[in-house]
């Protein structure tokens, strides 16, 4: 499977599970505007078979290479940045994953025990991106429970291995060329956005600003029934020159912590 090939993937699989993408997409489209994708996101833990290193094989394998590394203490997270080397077209690739030794012994011992269970496909990294959760069958007390503690955990449970979001290029939009008239442009539509910390994450000065929308609620099959819960988001970000004329290529870690609400589920309900 070539890079192309794999990005289809990972957007056809994306915009299944958060149609407003779809729709986004197409609303930038028909205003005469070319859609860039600026980075695409995962999430996972720190299992050594599974970790942040493990989920990045696909994309090392096809020339990415590990740039920035970025902490979230509150959230108990860490993640890396990776991007293709001589090829600024290419969108970066952002992958977190909960560290399970800060966690409760309910989280540590919840997806640990489904881990144990589960039949894992970290044997062919190239499948492992797209096997959505391994914590099967799911009990809607169980993501109820971590929810209450880490929205993240709670999230990963359900959806596991899949694309996050997606993330639109502001710098290379023409009409909508800054986040605060992309972001008006998403109201008129009716779209909902990420307020948490602000509408805005970031300041010129941090050389990178961003906003998403709230994830879309999909309906998922639990052990109790049938439940509506956050899935997918879209991210949409302004990237700014630094001092020696390069594009700042990086993330901003206390934007990136309120961009991870955009999943939460108690904000979503």
């Amino acid at each position: 499977m070539n890079l192309d090939n794999l990005f289809n993937r990972l957007w056809n699989d994306y915009i299944a599970q958060n149609p407003s993408a779809g729709k986004i997409h197409d609303l930038f489209v028909n205003e005469g505007e070319k859609v860039v994708n600026d980075h695409i996101a995962f999430r996972t833990i720190d299992r050594p078979e599974v970790d942040v290193d493990v989920l990045a094989l696909p994309f090392l394998s096809r020339g990415y290479e590990a740039k920035g590394e970025y902490y979230f203490k509150e959230k108990h997270l860490y993640a890396k940045h990776f991007e293709r080397r001589g090829d600024n077209q290419s969108p970066r690739i952002f992958i977190s994953q909960l560290i399970l030794s800060e966690c409760s012994p309910f989280i540590q011992t919840t997806l640990n025990t489904a881990y144990e269970k589960a039949q894992l496909m970290s044997n062919n990294p190239d499948e492992l991106i797209f096997s959505g959760s391994v914590f099967t069958p799911l009990s809607y007390q169980i993501f109820r429970n971590l929810s209450e503690e880490s929205e993240y955990a709670a999230w990963f449970y359900v959806f596991g291995y899949r694309a996050n979001h997606f993330t639109i290029s502001i710098n290379a939009l023409k009409k909508y060329d800054d986040i605060f008239k992309v972001n008006d442009f998403l109201k008129r539509n009716g779209f909902v956005l990420n307020s948490s910390g602000g509408e805005v994450k970031g300041t010129r000065s941090d050389l990178l600003q961003q906003s998403s929308t709230l994830a879309d609620t999909i309906n998922v099959k639990f052990l109790e029934g049938s439940y509506e819960v956050p899935c997918c988001y879209y991210e949409f970000a302004q990237r700014f020159y630094e001092s020696n004329r390069q594009l700042y290529n990086g993330f901003v870690a206390k934007s990136a912590d309120k961009i991870f609400e955009s999943t939460n589920f108690h904000k979503n309900k």
